[in-house]
């Protein structure tokens, strides 16, 4: 009897950590001890690990086995070390041989028949093996096209436990390989061009698109506003190939992905209803914290409909991911942090009745005021884009005007993208769009003339403007800039941009 080790992975949120496994084998009451912080989940693995070694034609040790997690300090918990758990003490116990589990990371849970069953978050825990040196991966055969998204790993998928084990004996032909990906067909998208009037919200959604802005649409039911957030997906260009496996990671650790469809290439797209808690919107759970949908929605667009209908602590726990572009979530396991990078899109009625003409209202000033305050005045402040919406007043396209179709707005979205980019990456910056960019930055190495800001200028020394929104106007106009194709914003996009944040929501 001996010694022998084996490695898998630790996930807090989508950043990994590779774990040793050791197995000691030797003298002694028969007992199996699991040391290294486990968690419930991974504590019971020691039984699992047990029946899924004898249910595959092998025999657990009858001598005291001791398995050390290393980080020995870290929390562990989760179910993906079983694999490794079950390679590392029959190595120890001489059983199979040890030579290949040197630099090769083993992810799956067993099922008490041997079956290696598929867990959440393989993708980061490869990419965290990737950098620690592991050099070759086995993982469930389910998750091989998820898995195959990371270079520069070999990768090897298993179906039952006597796979593994017949391939450490030297068999190499019983694991499968990564299948060769597949063309992933676009999902089709809705048109533009099936929203009826509303110039003024069209306008918004293509500046929101161009320059990845946040966005309130305010009318009366009807109107539009749900499919004009739904079609802003189809404006936004596909994500690079960073952004992609950035969004599959949240993904992968949500439980989101599938062999078909295992890499998120198009910009997600996230609605809530009013009812969600503060712990699905941003994250949550024991232990360590799962993904929320403004993760979920990471480089994508989260959309809020009846935005008045949330709970004002609701709303205001998306103060700090519209500001960041993440969220730090602290629990009993540690704290972990995910991407949120996401456009917000937000509609909501002016008031409770809500009538097709506002003339037709029957509330009141005080409730049409108490209606619009649930929106507080620091979220609004973070909202780039307001707009009223136009009550519908015809049902043919000919009396409405004839709207134009996604593709079209789309040419001058991904124009005007490619300006800002573009720009920004000439003098050495990585942001891809003019919401990433410091107010900072704008202020001192991109300022405008005098003339041009005057506007906001006014609006700071009136107190109608916070700092932060004159960097939001700031940053709008650049947008409107880029949109007209101009080398630098005029004093006439500053104050469309201010325009922009002076419309009201009631």
């Amino acid at each position: 009897m001996g010694l022998a080790r084996s490695w898998s992975v630790a996930l807090f949120g989508v950043d990994g950590l590779a774990v040793e496994i050791e197995a000691d084998v030797g003298t002694g009451q028969p007992k199996t001890q699991l040391l290294g912080l486990p968690d419930a989940a991974l504590h019971e693995s020691k039984e699992r690990v047990k029946a899924a070694v004898r249910n595959s034609a092998e025999e657990w040790p009858k001598q005291r086995v001791v398995l050390g997690l290393s980080p020995a300090a870290m929390p562990k918990g989760g179910s993906g070390y079983d694999l490794a758990i079950a390679c590392a003490t029959l190595a120890a116990a001489n059983t199979v041989p040890s030579e290949r589990l040197a630099g090769t990371v083993l992810i799956g849970e067993l099922a008490l028949d041997g079956r290696v069953r598929a867990v959440r978050g393989v993708l980061p825990s490869l990419l965290a093996a990737r950098r620690a040196g592991l050099c070759r991966a086995v993982v469930p055969t389910e998750t091989l096209p998820e898995a195959a998204l990371v270079d520069g790993v070999e990768l090897l998928g298993a179906t039952r436990l006597a796979e593994v084990l017949s391939w450490l004996r030297g068999a190499d032909d019983v694991l499968t390989s990564p299948p060769t990906p597949a063309e992933q067909p676009l999902p089709a998208s809705p048109d533009l061009e099936d929203v009826l009037g509303q110039p003024e919200a069209r306008w918004a959604l293509e500046v929101a698109a161009a320059g990845a802005h946040h966005l309130l649409l305010t009318g009366p039911p009807g109107t539009g506003k749900t499919m004009l957030a739904q079609r802003l997906i189809g404006l936004l260009p596909p994500l690079t190939n960073d952004e992609a496996l950035a969004v599959t990671a949240v993904h992968s650790v949500a439980g989101m992905l599938t062999p078909e469809s295992p890499l998120v290439t198009l910009p997600p797209y996230v609605s809530l209803h009013h009812s969600t808690s503060i712990a699905a919107l941003v994250g949550g759970g024991a232990g360590l914290a799962k993904p929320g949908a403004v993760s979920r929605a990471h480089r994508g667009v989260l959309f809020l409909d009846e935005a008045c209908e949330f709970g004002p602590r609701t709303l205001e726990a998306l103060r700090t991911a519209l500001e960041e572009g993440e969220v730090r979530l602290a629990r009993r396991d540690g704290i972990v942090r995910y991407p949120a990078r996401f456009q917000l899109v937000m509609a909501t009625n002016p008031c409770p009745c809500a009538p097709p003409k506002e003339i037709d209202c029957c509330c009141t000033s005080t409730v049409r005021r108490r209606y619009s305050a649930k929106l507080s005045g620091p979220l609004l402040d973070r909202v780039d884009l307001r707009v009223r919406m136009r009550p519908l007043t015809a049902m043919t396209g000919a009396e409405a005007g004839t709207p134009e179709p996604t593709g079209l707005v789309r040419e001058r979205v991904l124009k005007a993208r490619a300006r800002a980019t573009a720009r920004w990456s000439a003098h050495g910056y990585t942001w891809t769009t003019n919401a990433e960019v410091p107010g900072p930055v704008l202020r001192r190495e991109f300022a405008l003339p005098r003339q041009s800001t005057s506007l906001l200028d006014r609006g700071l020394a009136s107190g109608v403007l916070t700092g932060r929104g004159a960097d939001r106007c700031l940053r709008v106009a650049w947008t409107l800039s880029d949109l007209s194709e101009s080398d630098r914003p005029t004093a006439d996009h500053v104050a469309a941009a201010l325009e922009f944040r002076e419309r009201r929501s009631a």
